[in-house]
């Protein structure tokens, strides 16, 4: 039998992307598994080379039944509920804590590798982003399903019979987010919301950030999908943090969306002050719902990840936003 990659979320905003890198690399035997609910996100595979593609709850069933058994060369576990809102419990725990634990265990069954995405969520209101228990600390159940998970993989590793990796994401953004509606970047929605309304709203200050001055580790989808690429090359296991080890602001991300987009139109860049002054930028309250909940500020510490061989260097918000926002201003539809 041929062996395969399997690719799960792969209609999914990481996961089609890693599908289209796959792809270009020359990798055509791709089993493609997702749940099509939100039936838009078919757009993502469309020019896509893949081999079968296999509803999710089907491929479950099927995976419990043995039925790939002796067929794959790798797993590259992007699905999940990445809803960071989503209050039901018993939903989030079986997306992305049951299903993450019957790959695992196929995985090493099998002896193959098994590439997972976790998340910088597991680390809270903290400061220190270094992959390591005491940092951890979860603000919501999204980021505890990630967080637990992580914690059965730590136990696992010293007695692993294949590589495991996990990736903890940071905040991503880039082609093929849309159908992520209200979870999508705030790239995504600042280059949305400049087209429709000539502006682009940011939160008031909080955690002891002046406004829109909020940090995060924002990392392109490109960047993301080479790390995965790297350890699918490489057989080192361990979870490791996936960001540029740069905290800039909401600020930042305003401003390179917009002068982006004014480049687009032969405009002359603007400075932050000059955007607010203009009426470009506008600050909105703080969300209730988010107190207590919300990441402040993140950034990623790199050493474990530079550690396990990966050197590539990081787009930077101004880099990476103005290449996003090229091919949103190409296809703002499909993309």
């Amino acid at each position: 039998m041929n062996s395969y990659y399997l690719v799960t979320g792969a209609a999914g905003f990481i996961g089609s992307n890693l599908v289209r890198a796959l792809n270009r690399a020359g990798a055509t035997n791709i089993i493609a598994v997702d749940n099509l609910g939100a039936g838009d996100k078919f757009r993502n595979l469309v020019g896509c080379d893949i081999a079968d593609y296999i509803d999710k709850r089907d491929f479950r069933e099927r995976l419990a039944a043995g039925e790939f058994d002796g067929a794959l060369d790798a797993v590259l576990h992007q699905g999940a509920c990445s809803d960071t809102m989503e209050t039901d419990g018993r939903y989030v725990m079986d997306n992305n804590y049951a299903y993450s634990l019957a790959l695992l265990d196929f995985c090493q069954e099998e002896e193959i590798p098994f590439i997972y995405a976790s998340s910088a969520s597991v680390y809270g209101g903290g400061r220190t982003f270094r992959e390591a228990p005491e940092h951890e600390a979860p603000l919501n159940l999204y980021g505890y399903s990630k967080y637990l998970f992580d914690q059965i993989v730590r136990r696992r590793l010293p007695d692993a019979a294949a590589p495991v990796v996990g990736l903890r994401y940071f905040n991503v953004y880039g082609p093929r987010e849309g159908h992520k509606g209200r979870m999508a970047s705030v790239a995504w929605h600042f280059f949305n919301q400049y087209r429709t309304q000539a502006r682009v709203r940011l939160f008031e200050g909080s955690g002891g950030f002046g406004d829109g001055e909020q940090c995060r580790d924002f990392v392109s989808v490109d960047d993301a999908v080479r790390v995965n690429l790297h350890f699918l090359e490489d057989d080192r296991s361990g979870i490791f943090n996936v960001g540029t080890g740069r905290a800039q602001t909401f600020n930042e991300v305003a401003v390179a969306t917009i002068n982006a987009c004014r480049a687009a139109a032969a405009e002359a860049p603007l400075a932050l002050d000059d955007a607010k002054a203009r009426g470009l930028i506008e600050y909105i309250e703080f969300p209730a719902a988010l107190r207590g909940k919300y990441q402040s500020y993140t950034q990623a510490d790199l050493q474990a990840l530079r550690g396990a061989g990966y050197t590539a260097p990081f787009l930077s918000v101004e880099e990476g936003v103005g290449r996003y926002v090229g091919e949103l201003l190409r296809d703002p539809i499909g993309e």
